[in-house]
């Protein structure tokens, strides 16, 4: 029989759960202390977001909207 021991992840390795508490509570502070801040910015990344969105979700398209057109017209030559 061949017992292979699983590997622990890093997220639940006593450094990665001290880390992840560090950057939480570093997070909550960073967000406390400079709130004018943060929220000064967020008009920009709704702005950043539009252009982003649009990349990201038409990503997989890759000109389906000609190939569909052609269907529809060959269809329509084939029915006369």
């Amino acid at each position: 029989m061949n017992h292979q021991q699983r590997e622990q992840s890093w997220w639940r390795s006593p450094i990665g759960i001290v880390t992840c508490g560090f950057l939480i509570v570093a997070g909550f502070f960073l967000l406390t202390e400079h709130t004018a801040h943060v929220f000064g910015v967020l008009p920009y990344l709704l702005i950043l977001a539009c252009p982003l969105m649009h990349l990201f979700m038409h990503h997989g398209h890759h000109g389906g909207h000609d190939q569909g057109r052609s269907n529809l017209d060959n269809e329509g030559e084939q029915g006369e």
